[in-house]
């Protein structure tokens, strides 16, 4: 008998057989982004709701997967690698006061959730990249994962949040007591120089799945 977590369970593995989110799945099928966020899948009266056939069928267009492909994930005859669930929102919907500790952990219930391998920082969090304004680097569907409590390095790529409510996806040139200057990865972007105390956090990305 198939159960209600079964067909999620099945859904979500396709999305990580192609390196995205489920959201991002849904995008790629034209279905809403939302279709088969966590939420989604209870009512608020607390029923189990169900993926509609016809989404079903979109999604194994998009991917070019089979229905058999389907069925052989609802229960896999070998169990998914080893991982953690951590927090994902994407890069446009980030509120830094309702999302973010002042340690720039992330906070509240306003955000989805991502399956991944194991990443040493329990404070970790994943931003699904919806645009291609970062492309080549970074393009739509691409997830970053964050770490908070890992300090950056020069030449790492960061995440940085202003007092000034602005996010960067950057590569960090140099940190000193006064200044963090930061280098472009798009080609539209800039170079900037920020003072110490307008940066809220400066995060590393320590993986992204492209």
């Amino acid at each position: 008998m198939l159960t209600h977590a079964d067909i999620w369970a099945a859904i979500d593995r396709l999305a990580q057989e192609n390196r995205m989110t489920a959201s991002g799945l849904a995008r790629r099928a034209g279905l809403d982004p939302t279709t088969f966020n966590r939420s989604k899948r209870i009512t608020k009266e607390g029923k189990a709701r169900w993926p509609s056939t016809e989404s079903i069928a979109k999604i194994l267009e998009a991917t070019g997967a089979s229905f058999a492909h389907f069925v052989g994930l609802v229960r896999p005859d070998q169990t998914l690698p080893p991982h953690q669930t951590v927090p994902l929102t994407n890069l446009h919907d980030i509120d830094m006061d309702r999302r973010f500790n002042a340690s720039g952990f992330p906070i509240g219930s306003d955000w989805d959730e991502i399956a991944l391998p194991q990443i040493a920082d329990p404070h970790a969090f994943a931003l699904e990249i919806t645009d291609n304004q970062m492309a080549p680097i970074y393009q739509d569907g691409d997830i970053l994962i964050v770490s908070p409590s890992m300090a950056p390095r020069r030449g790492d790529r960061v995440l940085v949040r202003t007092t000034k409510g602005e996010i960067f996806v950057r590569r960090l040139i140099r940190h000193t007591a006064k200044r963090i200057e930061l280098q472009p990865l798009a080609a539209n972007d800039v170079e900037l120089s920020l003072p110490v105390d307008e940066v809220v956090s400066l995060a590393r990305i320590v993986w992204a799945s492209q």
